[in-house]
């Protein structure tokens, strides 16, 4: 018996082989990156941050470091501000904040260069070019207009560094670093509880400002700022004498400004 010709429309080339060739296709790509991820090496988990070194008191990552030289830039130009606010501020409140300013920069700036040391960092002898703008517009600023200028700007950069502090508290994995986060947020939050007690912070403007400056590290990049100085060479940030301002009660602070 002869073999019978094929049937027109069958075989590799007819249509019902030309789906199951689409469906393979289908299947083949869709199994490739599946088993590329399977047998792919596990990746180091330094490969995360790529710039986290290993120390004796744990990792210490980019944000950790970044965070270090922000603490002391803090005190740079925080410290001179508040000392200014206890000679020009018109209020017991607001000198009464000046002073909360100078004796929590003293004490944070003698714990972030304890740190910096142990963990061999360089820190900023000088404010950023923006604090310097800061000090500047307030160094220019008189009476109630000073008042309200110390106020929002102390308050706005204070909420940057507390909301800073809340993420390398609650990521690092550095001992050091962690407890610094500890003493900067508990200092930063009663500096802004003591600006806000002023009558002076405008948060309208505040979260405005906030929100138009985009997050912690948006401005003020430590690596924008002047030469560093190793360990052994940090200048101590201290104050000079002045004189001593009792925290008012709350119900003595001028009332809230109304537009």
């Amino acid at each position: 018996m002869r073999p019978r010709p094929p049937v027109k429309g069958r075989g590799i080339l007819s249509g019902t082989g030309i789906i199951l060739a689409v469906l393979t296709g289908t299947v083949v790509a869709l199994l490739i990156p599946i088993w590329s991820a399977v047998h792919r090496p596990a990746q180091d988990a330094d490969l995360l941050s790529a710039r986290t070194v290993a120390t004796r008191y744990g990792p210490l990552s980019e944000l950790d470091r970044d965070f270090i030289t922000r603490v002391r830039l803090a005190g740079l130009w925080e410290l001179p501000a508040g000392q200014q606010a206890e000679e020009k501020g018109t209020t017991d409140a607001v000198r009464t904040a000046g002073q909360h300013l100078v004796q929590g920069h003293t004490f944070l700036d003698q714990r972030v260069r304890d740190v910096a040391a142990k963990l061999g960092l360089d820190l900023p002898n000088e404010p950023s070019a923006q604090q310097k703008q800061w000090l500047a517009t307030l160094d220019a600023a008189r009476g109630e207009d000073y008042d309200r200028e110390f106020a929002g700007t102390l308050r706005l950069a204070d909420g940057k560094v507390l909301t800073l502090a809340a993420e390398v508290r609650a990521g690092t994995q550095n001992s050091l670093v962690r407890a610094l986060a500890d003493d900067a947020g508990s200092t930063v939050l009663d500096h802004i509880k003591v600006l806000e007690a002023t009558g002076f912070v405008d948060f309208a403007a505040l979260a405005r400002d906030l929100a138009a400056s985009g997050g912690p590290t948006a401005t003020d990049s430590p690596a924008a700022t002047g030469p560093m100085a190793g360990p052994g060479q940090v200048v101590p940030v201290t104050p000079s004498a002045s004189p001593t301002y009792p925290l008012p009660p709350a119900e003595s602070s001028p009332p809230p400004r109304t537009p």
